[in-house]
């Protein structure tokens, strides 16, 4: 079925280094973002929800689960109780114990894994000394007839990956992230997403996890990159649930002012 419209509700929220304490969060936030009074199609948690990262270069192995793990039960409840699709950010166990996957869940009306392809080895991090990349195969999932596309944080920095997704259909792009803070980082978080919405004409919703550590400011823009909603910087001790509706009409006048896509030549 394709609804003219789906209601996001982007949780902005820390997860701790207990994933018992995460799972807890998980259930209680989703409950908040889409309960009777505030219903919502897709909610985004962000980035290592499950499990935080912890200090740079921490070895997240032990924390690790397949993805029908407790975490995975999590997030699927959630769906389940307050019908409506979870995003949610994990590390799951994989072909290398110590450098597992970092994961997308999606569960409720679709049910998917995204494993994050680009590792954070920038500004002086090095992800790939404690993960594994993802198969380069981009994930599209339909959600009310919306196709969205899967993204990971520093994913966002690789024009090529949202064209991809949006080559098999997207009209929505999802990205949790935990966009560590630093000079410029909120500037470049802002400008990149609104590229990716404009050089694509779809909408871009993007969570992350709060200041200080990480920058906040989740947001939704549309497929002009006109800002629809948007967090501040936030904190760990308030949680916070940005809300927007996308709307196909929109997405639909978006690409038939500025058909980018239907000129391509390359």
């Amino acid at each position: 079925m394709t609804t003219p419209t789906l209601r996001l509700a982007l949780v902005q929220a820390a997860s701790a280094l207990d994933p018992a304490v995460n799972r807890d969060a998980l259930g209680r936030l989703a409950a908040e973002a889409a309960g009777p009074d505030t219903p919502a199609d897709l909610v985004v948690f962000p980035e290592a929800f499950a499990r935080d990262f912890g200090p740079a270069g921490s070895d997240v192995s032990a924390d690790a689960e397949p993805v029908d793990g407790p975490f995975g039960t999590a997030v699927a409840q959630a769906a389940a109780a307050h019908a409506t699709t979870v995003v949610a950010g994990m590390f799951e166990r994989g072909p290398d114990p110590e450098r597992p996957y970092n994961t997308l869940l999606v569960r409720g009306a679709a049910e998917a894994s995204y494993r994050k392809v680009h590792l954070y080895d920038s500004f002086g991090y090095r992800e790939s000394d404690r993960l594994t990349a993802g198969p380069l195969e981009p994930v599209v999932v339909d959600v009310r007839g919306w196709k969205v596309g899967l993204m990971t944080c520093y994913d966002l920095r690789f024009p090529e990956l949202a064209r991809a997704l949006v080559d098999r259909g997207a009209e929505l792009l999802v990205l949790p992230a935990a966009w560590v803070a630093g000079p410029g980082k909120v500037r470049h978080w802002r400008t990149l997403l609104a590229a990716r919405a404009i050089e694509n004409t779809v909408y871009v919703a993007a969570v992350g996890q709060p200041a200080d550590r990480y920058s906040g400011h989740s947001m939704v823009l549309d497929p002009f990159g006109e800002v629809v909603a948007e967090a501040g910087p936030g904190s760990p001790e308030h949680p916070e649930v940005v809300r927007a509706v996308v709307e196909r009409a929109a997405l639909e006048e978006a690409r038939r002012v500025n058909p980018s896509l239907a000129n391509r030549r390359m």
